[in-house]
């Protein structure tokens, strides 16, 4: 009585599959084209960037310190000369640029 043809028609069930799981798997794909690819890549460069650090490097760490890289360990620390005779040990990952890279020895 109440109801109305329109609200009759809409009432009807539809296929779970294309009302729900297609947007579902476009969402999902536009996220990961949009937002975990370009990460993952960006991630990527950044483990090459830590892995070729050599002695000489000029280098800034996420907290903002310019420094020489004077020594590279094998325990995922770098010493960076910060200042005339100041050392600081930094870990390698919190390096956020090199900004200018020594040529390889010959």
């Amino acid at each position: 009585m109440f109801v109305t043809p329109a609200y009759a028609q809409a009432a009807g069930g539809g296929d779970v599959f294309t009302s729900l799981v297609i947007p579902m798997l476009l969402i999902f794909g536009i996220m990961y084209f949009l937002l975990i690819r370009p990460q993952q890549k960006k991630l990527k460069e950044h483990q090459a960037m830590v892995e070729a650090l050599r002695r000489g490097d000029q280098v800034v760490t996420q907290g903002g310190l310019v420094g020489k890289v004077t020594k590279v360990r094998e325990d995922g620390e770098v010493e960076v000369e910060i200042a005339d005779g100041v050392n600081v040990r930094v870990i390698k990952h919190t390096i956020q640029q090199v900004r200018s890279k020594t040529e390889p020895a010959t």
